[in-house]
Protein backbone atom coordinates (compact mmCIF):
# COMPACT_ATOMS: atom_id res chain seq x y z
CA UNK A 1 0.00 0.00 0.00
CA UNK A 2 1.40 3.55 -1.24
CA UNK A 3 0.84 6.48 0.85
CA UNK A 4 0.71 9.52 -1.55
CA UNK A 5 0.35 13.24 -0.99
CA UNK A 6 -2.00 15.10 -3.25
CA UNK A 7 -2.50 18.56 -3.29
CA UNK A 8 -5.45 20.46 -4.56
CA UNK A 9 -8.94 19.41 -4.64
CA UNK A 10 -9.92 20.77 -8.27
CA UNK A 11 -11.11 18.15 -10.74
CA UNK A 12 -7.50 15.78 -11.07
CA UNK A 13 -6.69 16.13 -7.43
CA UNK A 14 -9.89 14.91 -6.75
CA UNK A 15 -10.47 11.90 -9.55
CA UNK A 16 -6.45 11.36 -9.00
CA UNK A 17 -7.30 10.28 -5.47
CA UNK A 18 -10.72 8.80 -5.68
CA UNK A 19 -8.59 6.32 -7.98
CA UNK A 20 -6.25 5.51 -5.83
CA UNK A 21 -8.15 5.04 -2.73
CA UNK A 22 -10.32 2.12 -4.60
CA UNK A 23 -6.89 0.64 -5.91
CA UNK A 24 -6.46 0.30 -1.97
CA UNK A 25 -4.04 3.14 -1.41
CA UNK A 26 -3.62 5.74 1.41
CA UNK A 27 -4.28 9.28 0.68
CA UNK A 28 -3.82 12.72 2.02
CA UNK A 29 -5.44 15.62 0.27
CA UNK A 30 -3.68 19.19 1.48
CA UNK A 31 -6.01 22.13 0.20
CA UNK A 32 -5.91 25.52 0.55
CA UNK A 33 -10.26 25.94 0.23
CA UNK A 34 -13.00 26.14 2.12
CA UNK A 35 -16.19 24.54 0.47
CA UNK A 36 -18.94 26.59 -0.39
CA UNK A 37 -21.95 27.86 1.80
CA UNK A 38 -25.30 25.73 1.44
CA UNK A 39 -27.85 26.92 -1.62
CA UNK A 40 -30.45 28.49 -0.56
CA UNK A 41 -34.00 27.70 -0.61
CA UNK A 42 -32.96 24.90 -3.05
CA UNK A 43 -36.24 23.87 -4.21
CA UNK A 44 -37.13 27.54 -5.62
CA UNK A 45 -36.57 28.35 -9.28
CA UNK A 46 -35.06 31.47 -10.49
CA UNK A 47 -38.41 33.19 -10.44
CA UNK A 48 -39.54 32.24 -6.63
CA UNK A 49 -35.72 32.86 -5.57
CA UNK A 50 -36.16 36.42 -6.13
CA UNK A 51 -39.98 36.72 -5.01
CA UNK A 52 -38.79 34.64 -1.60
CA UNK A 53 -35.35 36.13 -0.65
CA UNK A 54 -35.60 38.66 1.93
CA UNK A 55 -32.53 40.87 -0.31
CA UNK A 56 -32.52 39.53 -3.07
CA UNK A 57 -30.35 42.36 -4.56
CA UNK A 58 -27.71 41.23 -2.22
CA UNK A 59 -27.98 37.38 -3.27
CA UNK A 60 -27.68 38.33 -7.01
CA UNK A 61 -25.89 41.31 -7.29
CA UNK A 62 -23.72 41.41 -3.55
CA UNK A 63 -23.65 43.74 -0.71
CA UNK A 64 -21.43 46.26 -2.49
CA UNK A 65 -23.01 45.84 -5.93
CA UNK A 66 -19.59 43.76 -6.63
CA UNK A 67 -20.88 41.40 -9.04
CA UNK A 68 -22.39 43.78 -11.50
CA UNK A 69 -20.96 44.23 -14.70
CA UNK A 70 -20.47 48.05 -15.17
CA UNK A 71 -20.17 50.20 -18.82
CA UNK A 72 -16.64 50.83 -17.94
CA UNK A 73 -15.59 46.83 -17.55
CA UNK A 74 -13.47 46.10 -20.72
CA UNK A 75 -16.27 44.93 -23.05
CA UNK A 76 -16.75 41.92 -20.47
CA UNK A 77 -20.05 40.20 -20.46
CA UNK A 78 -20.88 38.49 -17.41
CA UNK A 79 -18.94 37.90 -13.59
CA UNK A 80 -19.15 35.55 -11.30
CA UNK A 81 -22.10 36.19 -8.98
CA UNK A 82 -21.09 37.26 -5.41
CA UNK A 83 -21.12 33.60 -4.28
CA UNK A 84 -18.73 32.29 -6.45
CA UNK A 85 -16.25 35.72 -5.64
CA UNK A 86 -15.08 33.37 -3.06
CA UNK A 87 -13.03 31.16 -5.28
CA UNK A 88 -10.98 33.22 -6.16
CA UNK A 89 -10.00 34.87 -2.73
CA UNK A 90 -6.13 34.78 -2.49
CA UNK A 91 -4.25 34.00 0.59
CA UNK A 92 -1.58 35.71 1.84
CA UNK A 93 1.70 34.82 0.06
CA UNK A 94 0.06 34.09 -2.87
CA UNK A 95 1.45 37.50 -4.46
CA UNK A 96 1.40 37.48 -8.55
CA UNK A 97 3.05 40.13 -11.42
CA UNK A 98 1.49 40.02 -14.69
CA UNK A 99 2.23 41.28 -18.08
CA UNK A 100 0.21 40.14 -21.00
CA UNK A 101 -2.30 37.58 -19.13
CA UNK A 102 -4.54 38.26 -15.94
CA UNK A 103 -5.06 34.63 -14.16
CA UNK A 104 -7.99 33.28 -12.29
CA UNK A 105 -6.39 31.41 -10.20
CA UNK A 106 -9.29 29.42 -7.35
CA UNK A 107 -7.99 28.47 -3.49
CA UNK A 108 -11.13 27.05 -2.68
CA UNK A 109 -12.22 23.44 -2.02
CA UNK A 110 -12.88 22.10 -5.55
CA UNK A 111 -10.98 24.66 -7.51
CA UNK A 112 -11.60 26.47 -10.61
CA UNK A 113 -14.34 23.85 -11.66
CA UNK A 114 -16.58 24.97 -8.83
CA UNK A 115 -17.75 27.49 -11.62
CA UNK A 116 -17.26 25.99 -14.53
CA UNK A 117 -20.17 25.46 -17.13
CA UNK A 118 -19.71 21.99 -17.42
CA UNK A 119 -18.40 21.43 -20.99
CA UNK A 120 -16.52 17.60 -21.44
CA UNK A 121 -15.21 17.22 -24.70
CA UNK A 122 -12.73 14.69 -25.36
CA UNK A 123 -9.32 15.01 -26.94
CA UNK A 124 -9.25 13.27 -30.13
CA UNK A 125 -5.62 12.37 -32.20
CA UNK A 126 -5.83 15.60 -33.87
CA UNK A 127 -5.88 17.50 -30.47
CA UNK A 128 -3.14 14.71 -28.74
CA UNK A 129 -0.65 15.36 -32.32
CA UNK A 130 2.11 16.88 -29.78
CA UNK A 131 1.42 14.62 -26.58
CA UNK A 132 3.52 11.16 -26.38
CA UNK A 133 0.28 9.74 -25.69
CA UNK A 134 -3.27 9.55 -28.01
CA UNK A 135 -6.83 9.01 -28.06
CA UNK A 136 -6.40 5.27 -27.17
CA UNK A 137 -4.44 5.95 -24.23
CA UNK A 138 -7.41 7.75 -22.68
CA UNK A 139 -10.85 6.25 -24.11
CA UNK A 140 -11.02 4.21 -21.71
CA UNK A 141 -10.50 6.91 -18.59
CA UNK A 142 -12.93 9.31 -20.65
CA UNK A 143 -15.11 6.52 -20.01
CA UNK A 144 -14.50 5.88 -16.67
CA UNK A 145 -15.21 9.77 -15.75
CA UNK A 146 -18.22 10.05 -17.68
CA UNK A 147 -19.93 7.09 -15.39
CA UNK A 148 -18.23 9.20 -12.31
CA UNK A 149 -19.52 12.67 -13.21
CA UNK A 150 -23.02 11.87 -15.41
CA UNK A 151 -22.30 13.66 -19.10
CA UNK A 152 -25.61 13.94 -21.17
CA UNK A 153 -24.92 14.22 -24.92
CA UNK A 154 -25.51 12.22 -28.29
CA UNK A 155 -23.96 11.21 -31.45
CA UNK A 156 -24.06 13.89 -34.02
CA UNK A 157 -21.99 16.17 -36.46
CA UNK A 158 -19.67 17.07 -33.75
CA UNK A 159 -19.09 13.51 -33.18
CA UNK A 160 -16.17 13.41 -36.06
CA UNK A 161 -14.41 15.94 -33.90
CA UNK A 162 -15.26 15.01 -30.49
CA UNK A 163 -15.25 11.06 -29.91
CA UNK A 164 -18.05 9.58 -28.57
CA UNK A 165 -17.51 7.79 -25.01
CA UNK A 166 -19.27 4.93 -22.86
CA UNK A 167 -21.73 6.56 -20.08
CA UNK A 168 -23.24 9.22 -22.27
CA UNK A 169 -26.51 9.92 -20.81
CA UNK A 170 -29.50 10.81 -22.62
CA UNK A 171 -29.37 15.01 -23.25
CA UNK A 172 -31.84 17.69 -21.23
CA UNK A 173 -34.45 19.33 -22.86
CA UNK A 174 -33.32 22.11 -25.52
CA UNK A 175 -34.81 25.50 -24.58
CA UNK A 176 -37.15 27.14 -27.85
CA UNK A 177 -33.66 29.27 -29.44
CA UNK A 178 -31.16 26.35 -29.85
CA UNK A 179 -34.16 23.85 -31.00
CA UNK A 180 -34.95 26.37 -33.96
CA UNK A 181 -31.14 26.90 -34.68
CA UNK A 182 -30.36 23.77 -34.58
CA UNK A 183 -33.76 22.82 -36.80
CA UNK A 184 -32.36 25.50 -38.93
CA UNK A 185 -28.57 24.26 -38.62
CA UNK A 186 -30.37 20.70 -40.23
CA UNK A 187 -31.99 22.72 -43.28
CA UNK A 188 -29.02 24.12 -44.75
CA UNK A 189 -26.07 21.84 -43.02
CA UNK A 190 -24.70 20.70 -46.45
CA UNK A 191 -23.89 24.95 -47.34
CA UNK A 192 -22.47 25.14 -43.47
CA UNK A 193 -20.58 22.43 -43.77
CA UNK A 194 -18.73 22.48 -47.25
CA UNK A 195 -18.75 26.25 -47.42
CA UNK A 196 -17.52 27.77 -44.13
CA UNK A 197 -16.34 24.30 -42.24
CA UNK A 198 -19.10 24.90 -39.39
CA UNK A 199 -21.02 22.16 -37.73
CA UNK A 200 -23.13 22.52 -34.82
CA UNK A 201 -24.61 19.46 -32.16
CA UNK A 202 -25.58 19.33 -28.83
CA UNK A 203 -22.76 20.15 -26.19
CA UNK A 204 -21.30 17.23 -23.92
CA UNK A 205 -22.45 18.91 -20.38
CA UNK A 206 -21.62 17.34 -16.92
CA UNK A 207 -25.11 17.29 -15.87
CA UNK A 208 -27.26 14.84 -14.95
CA UNK A 209 -31.08 13.90 -17.10
CA UNK A 210 -31.57 11.52 -14.61
CA UNK A 211 -31.53 11.00 -11.01
CA UNK A 212 -27.98 9.16 -9.46
CA UNK A 213 -27.40 8.66 -6.00
CA UNK A 214 -28.05 11.81 -4.03
CA UNK A 215 -27.58 13.97 -6.96
CA UNK A 216 -31.12 14.65 -8.65
CA UNK A 217 -32.03 15.29 -12.07
CA UNK A 218 -31.62 18.96 -13.72
CA UNK A 219 -35.51 19.95 -13.41
CA UNK A 220 -34.54 23.52 -15.13
CA UNK A 221 -34.77 25.97 -12.10
CA UNK A 222 -32.57 28.36 -13.86
CA UNK A 223 -30.05 28.95 -10.74
CA UNK A 224 -27.07 27.17 -12.62
CA UNK A 225 -24.24 30.57 -12.66
CA UNK A 226 -25.07 30.80 -8.59
CA UNK A 227 -24.82 27.09 -7.84
CA UNK A 228 -26.94 24.08 -8.69
CA UNK A 229 -29.28 23.36 -5.52
CA UNK A 230 -30.19 19.64 -7.26
CA UNK A 231 -26.03 18.66 -7.47
CA UNK A 232 -27.29 18.16 -10.70
CA UNK A 233 -24.57 19.85 -12.38
CA UNK A 234 -21.28 17.85 -11.63
CA UNK A 235 -19.03 20.17 -9.47
CA UNK A 236 -15.14 18.15 -8.26
CA UNK A 237 -16.34 19.09 -4.63
CA UNK A 238 -19.03 15.94 -5.18
CA UNK A 239 -15.90 13.25 -5.78
CA UNK A 240 -14.21 15.40 -2.76
CA UNK A 241 -17.29 13.55 -0.34
CA UNK A 242 -16.77 10.52 -2.27
CA UNK A 243 -13.02 10.30 -1.17
CA UNK A 244 -14.46 10.81 2.18
CA UNK A 245 -15.76 7.14 2.71
CA UNK A 246 -12.75 5.92 2.33
CA UNK A 247 -11.30 5.25 6.42
CA UNK A 248 -7.64 5.31 4.04
CA UNK A 249 -8.27 9.35 3.18
CA UNK A 250 -7.14 12.08 5.24
CA UNK A 251 -8.37 15.44 3.80
CA UNK A 252 -6.43 18.92 5.35
CA UNK A 253 -8.35 21.84 4.32
CA UNK A 254 -6.73 25.20 5.31
CA UNK A 255 -3.33 24.62 4.31
CA UNK A 256 -1.42 26.84 1.99
CA UNK A 257 1.15 24.80 0.34
CA UNK A 258 4.69 26.54 -0.22
CA UNK A 259 6.85 24.39 -0.83
CA UNK A 260 8.38 20.82 -0.34
CA UNK A 261 11.84 20.39 0.80
CA UNK A 262 14.19 17.61 -1.13
CA UNK A 263 17.65 15.74 -0.29
CA UNK A 264 20.68 15.73 -2.11
CA UNK A 265 19.58 12.86 -4.30
CA UNK A 266 16.57 15.37 -5.34
CA UNK A 267 13.97 12.96 -3.33
CA UNK A 268 10.99 14.69 -1.56
CA UNK A 269 10.96 14.87 2.30
CA UNK A 270 8.41 17.38 3.52
CA UNK A 271 5.97 19.46 2.33
CA UNK A 272 6.23 23.26 3.93
CA UNK A 273 2.46 24.55 4.61
CA UNK A 274 1.21 27.39 6.61
CA UNK A 275 -2.22 27.38 8.09
CA UNK A 276 -4.57 30.05 6.67
CA UNK A 277 -6.58 30.04 10.23
CA UNK A 278 -3.50 30.81 12.44
CA UNK A 279 -0.46 30.94 10.49
CA UNK A 280 1.18 28.41 11.52
CA UNK A 281 3.23 26.34 9.85
CA UNK A 282 3.61 22.61 9.25
CA UNK A 283 6.45 20.41 8.12
CA UNK A 284 4.43 17.39 6.51
CA UNK A 285 6.30 14.28 5.89
CA UNK A 286 5.50 12.20 1.94
CA UNK A 287 6.38 9.44 0.66
CA UNK A 288 4.83 10.56 -2.84
CA UNK A 289 4.03 14.13 -3.33
CA UNK A 290 1.41 14.83 -6.43
CA UNK A 291 0.90 18.15 -7.92
CA UNK A 292 -3.03 18.78 -8.90
CA UNK A 293 -2.94 22.71 -7.70
CA UNK A 294 -3.35 23.86 -11.33
CA UNK A 295 -0.93 25.48 -13.63
CA UNK A 296 0.24 28.08 -12.25
CA UNK A 297 0.15 27.26 -8.64
CA UNK A 298 2.00 24.15 -8.97
CA UNK A 299 4.45 26.17 -10.89
CA UNK A 300 4.84 28.06 -7.96
CA UNK A 301 5.72 25.29 -5.61
CA UNK A 302 8.11 24.00 -7.50
CA UNK A 303 10.14 27.18 -8.08
CA UNK A 304 9.41 27.76 -4.44
CA UNK A 305 10.94 24.61 -3.59
CA UNK A 306 13.86 25.33 -5.90
CA UNK A 307 14.79 28.58 -4.54
CA UNK A 308 14.74 27.45 -1.17
CA UNK A 309 16.76 24.74 -1.59
CA UNK A 310 19.48 25.92 -4.04
CA UNK A 311 19.00 29.90 -4.05
CA UNK A 312 18.03 30.19 -7.32
CA UNK A 313 15.08 29.23 -9.23
CA UNK A 314 14.19 28.54 -13.04
CA UNK A 315 12.29 29.70 -15.37
CA UNK A 316 9.25 27.23 -16.78
CA UNK A 317 8.36 28.15 -20.55
CA UNK A 318 5.94 27.08 -22.85
CA UNK A 319 2.83 28.77 -20.79
CA UNK A 320 -0.48 28.12 -22.73
CA UNK A 321 -3.67 29.93 -22.50
CA UNK A 322 -7.08 29.62 -24.92
CA UNK A 323 -7.99 32.98 -26.71
CA UNK A 324 -11.64 33.33 -26.11
CA UNK A 325 -14.21 35.27 -28.60
CA UNK A 326 -17.18 36.19 -27.60
CA UNK A 327 -19.83 36.83 -30.56
CA UNK A 328 -23.32 37.89 -29.05
CA UNK A 329 -25.87 38.04 -31.72
CA UNK A 330 -29.67 38.22 -32.34
CA UNK A 331 -31.78 35.62 -33.82
CA UNK A 332 -34.43 37.52 -36.15
CA UNK A 333 -37.22 35.21 -35.87
CA UNK A 334 -37.10 34.88 -32.20
CA UNK A 335 -38.08 38.70 -31.78
CA UNK A 336 -40.92 39.47 -29.40
CA UNK A 337 -41.03 35.57 -28.51
CA UNK A 338 -42.35 35.49 -24.70
CA UNK A 339 -39.78 34.37 -22.33
CA UNK A 340 -39.21 31.46 -19.86
CA UNK A 341 -36.87 30.79 -17.23
CA UNK A 342 -37.75 27.40 -17.44
CA UNK A 343 -34.89 25.87 -18.50
CA UNK A 344 -31.04 25.05 -18.33
CA UNK A 345 -29.08 28.50 -17.93
CA UNK A 346 -25.69 27.37 -19.89
CA UNK A 347 -25.00 26.76 -22.96
CA UNK A 348 -26.85 23.37 -24.91
CA UNK A 349 -25.41 23.66 -28.86
CA UNK A 350 -21.24 23.82 -29.44
CA UNK A 351 -20.12 24.82 -32.44
CA UNK A 352 -16.92 22.72 -34.86
CA UNK A 353 -15.06 25.22 -37.04
CA UNK A 354 -12.86 22.87 -39.45
CA UNK A 355 -9.45 24.73 -39.25
CA UNK A 356 -8.73 26.86 -42.62
CA UNK A 357 -4.89 27.41 -43.93
CA UNK A 358 -4.12 23.60 -42.07
CA UNK A 359 -5.12 25.19 -38.77
CA UNK A 360 -6.16 23.30 -35.63
CA UNK A 361 -9.81 22.61 -34.94
CA UNK A 362 -11.81 25.99 -33.67
CA UNK A 363 -15.04 24.76 -30.71
CA UNK A 364 -17.51 27.42 -29.90
CA UNK A 365 -20.09 27.03 -27.07
CA UNK A 366 -23.28 28.61 -27.95
CA UNK A 367 -25.56 29.80 -24.61
CA UNK A 368 -28.95 31.59 -25.46
CA UNK A 369 -30.05 34.09 -23.67
CA UNK A 370 -32.39 32.87 -20.87
CA UNK A 371 -31.77 34.05 -16.94
CA UNK A 372 -28.21 35.62 -17.27
CA UNK A 373 -28.61 38.95 -15.28
CA UNK A 374 -29.82 41.29 -17.87
CA UNK A 375 -28.23 44.88 -16.73
CA UNK A 376 -24.95 43.97 -18.88
CA UNK A 377 -26.93 43.60 -22.28
CA UNK A 378 -29.09 46.78 -21.38
CA UNK A 379 -26.11 48.87 -20.76
CA UNK A 380 -25.01 48.06 -23.89
CA UNK A 381 -27.95 49.52 -25.79
CA UNK A 382 -27.30 52.95 -27.22
CA UNK A 383 -30.52 54.59 -25.52
CA UNK A 384 -31.76 55.76 -22.14
CA UNK A 385 -32.64 53.50 -19.59
CA UNK A 386 -36.56 53.47 -20.49
CA UNK A 387 -36.06 52.72 -24.48
CA UNK A 388 -32.79 50.19 -23.98
CA UNK A 389 -35.32 48.73 -21.37
CA UNK A 390 -38.52 48.37 -24.07
CA UNK A 391 -36.03 47.19 -26.58
CA UNK A 392 -34.23 44.90 -24.45
CA UNK A 393 -37.64 42.98 -23.48
CA UNK A 394 -38.91 42.66 -27.48
CA UNK A 395 -35.46 40.89 -27.98
CA UNK A 396 -34.34 39.23 -25.03
CA UNK A 397 -35.16 35.47 -26.13
CA UNK A 398 -33.62 36.45 -29.45
CA UNK A 399 -30.49 36.82 -27.55
CA UNK A 400 -27.39 34.85 -27.62
CA UNK A 401 -23.53 34.65 -27.66
CA UNK A 402 -21.08 32.28 -29.23
CA UNK A 403 -17.72 31.58 -27.08
CA UNK A 404 -15.18 30.53 -29.12
CA UNK A 405 -11.96 29.01 -27.61
CA UNK A 406 -8.71 28.71 -29.85
CA UNK A 407 -5.99 26.56 -29.64
CA UNK A 408 -2.21 27.76 -28.38
CA UNK A 409 0.74 26.31 -28.63
CA UNK A 410 4.05 26.71 -26.15
CA UNK A 411 6.58 29.54 -26.98
CA UNK A 412 9.77 29.83 -25.09
CA UNK A 413 8.87 34.05 -24.26
CA UNK A 414 5.53 32.83 -22.08
CA UNK A 415 7.34 32.07 -18.75
CA UNK A 416 6.58 31.62 -15.20
CA UNK A 417 9.10 32.87 -12.53
CA UNK A 418 9.81 33.89 -9.54
CA UNK A 419 10.34 37.66 -8.50
CA UNK A 420 10.19 39.64 -5.54
CA UNK A 421 12.55 41.23 -2.93
CA UNK A 422 14.19 38.66 -0.23
CA UNK A 423 12.08 36.16 1.67
CA UNK A 424 8.78 37.60 -0.07
CA UNK A 425 8.76 35.55 -3.45
CA UNK A 426 5.85 36.41 -5.92
CA UNK A 427 4.82 34.56 -9.43
CA UNK A 428 5.69 36.31 -12.35
CA UNK A 429 3.91 35.40 -15.72
CA UNK A 430 4.66 36.76 -19.12
CA UNK A 431 2.97 36.07 -22.14
CA UNK A 432 2.46 36.95 -25.83
CA UNK A 433 -0.27 35.66 -28.14
CA UNK A 434 1.24 34.06 -31.41
CA UNK A 435 2.60 36.99 -34.10
CA UNK A 436 -0.30 35.24 -36.49
CA UNK A 437 -3.44 36.17 -33.73
CA UNK A 438 -4.83 39.10 -35.66
CA UNK A 439 -5.22 37.71 -38.80
CA UNK A 440 -6.42 34.09 -37.21
CA UNK A 441 -9.28 36.14 -34.97
CA UNK A 442 -9.96 38.08 -38.07
CA UNK A 443 -10.57 34.69 -40.12
CA UNK A 444 -12.59 33.35 -37.52
CA UNK A 445 -14.93 35.91 -36.95
CA UNK A 446 -15.67 36.05 -40.39
CA UNK A 447 -17.04 32.52 -40.81
CA UNK A 448 -18.82 32.81 -37.57
CA UNK A 449 -20.53 35.84 -38.69
CA UNK A 450 -21.32 34.63 -42.10
CA UNK A 451 -22.31 31.23 -40.33
CA UNK A 452 -24.69 32.99 -38.47
CA UNK A 453 -26.27 34.78 -41.00
CA UNK A 454 -27.14 31.86 -42.38
CA UNK A 455 -28.32 30.39 -39.25
CA UNK A 456 -30.96 33.46 -39.41
CA UNK A 457 -28.71 35.82 -37.30
CA UNK A 458 -26.87 39.11 -37.23
CA UNK A 459 -24.45 40.41 -35.77
CA UNK A 460 -24.73 43.67 -33.67
CA UNK A 461 -21.73 46.56 -35.46
CA UNK A 462 -19.06 46.72 -32.71
CA UNK A 463 -20.44 43.99 -30.41
CA UNK A 464 -17.76 41.28 -30.58
CA UNK A 465 -15.64 40.84 -27.96
CA UNK A 466 -12.02 39.41 -27.47
CA UNK A 467 -11.91 38.67 -23.98
CA UNK A 468 -8.07 39.15 -22.16
CA UNK A 469 -5.75 36.40 -22.27
CA UNK A 470 -5.89 35.16 -18.88
CA UNK A 471 -10.04 35.42 -18.80
CA UNK A 472 -10.45 30.84 -19.74
CA UNK A 473 -8.74 30.14 -17.01
CA UNK A 474 -7.26 26.97 -18.81
CA UNK A 475 -3.86 27.54 -18.10
CA UNK A 476 -1.31 24.62 -19.10
CA UNK A 477 1.98 23.61 -20.75
CA UNK A 478 4.99 24.49 -18.20
CA UNK A 479 6.16 20.66 -16.88
CA UNK A 480 5.11 19.45 -20.61
CA UNK A 481 5.07 15.15 -20.46
CA UNK A 482 7.68 14.26 -22.91
CA UNK A 483 9.28 10.80 -23.98
CA UNK A 484 12.63 12.30 -23.50
CA UNK A 485 14.16 12.58 -20.04
CA UNK A 486 15.00 16.37 -20.01
CA UNK A 487 15.25 18.74 -17.46
CA UNK A 488 11.77 20.44 -16.12
CA UNK A 489 9.30 17.96 -17.77
CA UNK A 490 7.43 14.56 -17.18
CA UNK A 491 7.17 11.18 -18.12
CA UNK A 492 4.07 10.40 -20.12
CA UNK A 493 2.68 9.15 -16.67
CA UNK A 494 3.28 12.84 -15.06
CA UNK A 495 6.86 11.84 -13.25
CA UNK A 496 8.51 14.52 -12.66
CA UNK A 497 12.59 14.14 -14.50
CA UNK A 498 13.93 16.25 -11.44
CA UNK A 499 12.64 14.46 -8.44
CA UNK A 500 11.69 10.59 -8.16
CA UNK A 501 8.92 10.90 -6.10
CA UNK A 502 7.19 14.25 -7.52
CA UNK A 503 3.83 13.60 -9.99
CA UNK A 504 2.36 15.95 -11.94
CA UNK A 505 -1.58 15.41 -13.20
CA UNK A 506 -2.73 18.89 -13.86
CA UNK A 507 -2.35 21.06 -17.11
CA UNK A 508 0.66 21.72 -16.52
CA UNK A 509 1.77 18.39 -18.63
CA UNK A 510 0.05 19.43 -21.76
CA UNK A 511 2.49 19.70 -24.65
CA UNK A 512 -0.27 21.38 -26.66
CA UNK A 513 -3.44 23.06 -25.67
CA UNK A 514 -6.56 22.19 -27.92
CA UNK A 515 -9.29 24.39 -28.53
CA UNK A 516 -11.51 22.74 -26.38
CA UNK A 517 -11.95 22.80 -23.17
CA UNK A 518 -9.51 20.87 -20.96
CA UNK A 519 -11.21 19.61 -17.57
CA UNK A 520 -12.91 16.37 -19.02
CA UNK A 521 -9.01 15.57 -20.08
CA UNK A 522 -7.61 16.84 -16.71
CA UNK A 523 -9.78 14.49 -15.22
CA UNK A 524 -9.24 11.42 -17.66
CA UNK A 525 -5.20 12.02 -17.39
CA UNK A 526 -5.24 11.88 -13.77
CA UNK A 527 -7.33 9.02 -13.80
CA UNK A 528 -4.81 6.96 -15.97
CA UNK A 529 -1.86 8.13 -14.19
CA UNK A 530 -3.52 6.81 -10.71
CA UNK A 531 -4.20 3.53 -12.85
CA UNK A 532 -1.29 2.78 -14.95
CA UNK A 533 1.51 4.46 -12.43
CA UNK A 534 0.59 3.09 -8.92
Amino acid sequence: MTAVTVVGSGPSGVHFALTLLGKGHRVTLLDAGEGSPPPVRPEDDLRSLKANLEDPAQYFLGADFESAILPDSKGEFYGFPPNKLALFRRPPGAEVRTDGLDPLVAYARGGLAEAWTAGVYPYDDADLGEFPIDHADLKPYYDEVARRIGVTGRADDLSTFIPIHDHLGETLDLDEHSQLLLATYARRRRALNRGLGIYLGHSRIAVLSRDRNARRACTYLGRCLWGCPRGSLYTPSITLEECMTYPSFRYRPGLYVEAFRYDRDHRIEHVEARSLRDGHRHEIPVETLVLAAGTLSSARILLESIRRREGRAPRLSGLMDNRQILIPFLNLRRLGRPESSDTYQYHQLSLGLVGDRGEPYVHGQITTLKTALVHPVIERIPFDMPAALSVFRQSRTALGVINVNLHDTRRPGNLVELGGDGDRSALQITYRPPDDEPARLRRVILRIKKALHRLGCVVPPRSVHVRPMGASAHYAGTLPMSDSHRELTTSIHGRSHDFDNLYVIDGSTFPFLPAKNLTFTLMANAVRVAEEAF
